[in-house]
């Protein structure tokens, strides 16, 4: 079973988003917040695997929830889904920086929310290619974030870099293994060791990295 916790400031979004999950066989709504503190608050006493976040909420913002939250989380089970619309993508940035696994835009289809969830909740991540890109292409061109030193590919090998380029591009372990010959397996171990050596939280976070260090640049395909 998957445990959730459903944080948005509008409770008619919460309730719609509950009546889907509710549907679910594998999944369980364990708590509900009107905002970013009581998002953080109830995370953190109930442990869910996965928590579907609101971006703009008065007073704490979804942001600095995921923020706490991740900061809190000693295990690095938790995993947050960040929900937004096209015109917040700054603070979805900010989100993934702050360690969130992954977006979902609020028009998102049923059956895609599940699959994201369960996709989460497994510890991977959820990438939309075209969604990132346009997000890394307006921001990391602009500057805005930390800049990382490009020295910390040091610690990866020439494939582990090839294999990080690519993921910085969306392409998921499948298309990685056609592109490079590989099989899926060994794409999956490279892909491990890559965030295992940058200390990164998955695959999120290692498509920000590529892009922050020159790995790759902004509008490269």
């Amino acid at each position: 079973m998957i445990r959730i916790v459903l944080a948005d400031d509008q409770a008619l979004v919460r309730t719609g988003f509950r009546m889907i999950l509710d549907n679910a066989a594998d999944m369980q709504v364990v708590g509900e917040a009107g905002d970013g503190a009581q998002a953080a608050r109830i995370t953190l006493e109930t442990a869910p695997d996965v928590v579907l976040m609101d971006v703009r909420m008065p007073e704490v913002d979804g942001v600095d929830a995921t923020r706490r939250i991740c900061a809190a989380d000693d295990t690095g089970h938790l995993r947050v889904l960040i929900l937004t619309t096209f015109d917040l993508d700054e603070y979805v940035y900010a989100a993934l920086q702050a360690g969130a696994s992954g977006f979902l835009l609020k028009d998102t289809l049923a059956p895609d929310l599940l699959s994201a969830i369960r996709v989460v909740a497994r510890g991977e991540a959820v990438v939309a290619p075209s969604v990132t890109r346009r997000l890394l292409d307006r921001y990391v061109s602009a500057g805005t974030g930390p800049t990382v030193s490009s020295t910390t590919l040091d610690a990866l090998t020439d494939r582990e870099r090839e294999v990080l380029g690519l993921i910085a591009r969306g392409l998921s372990n499948l298309e990685i293994a056609g592109r490079l010959y590989l099989s899926e397996g060994t794409v999956k171990t490279h892909v491990s060791r890559v965030l295992t050596k940058l200390g990164l939280r998955d695959r999120v976070q290692a498509v920000v990295f590529a892009y922050e260090c020159g790995l790759v640049r902004a509008g490269a395909r």
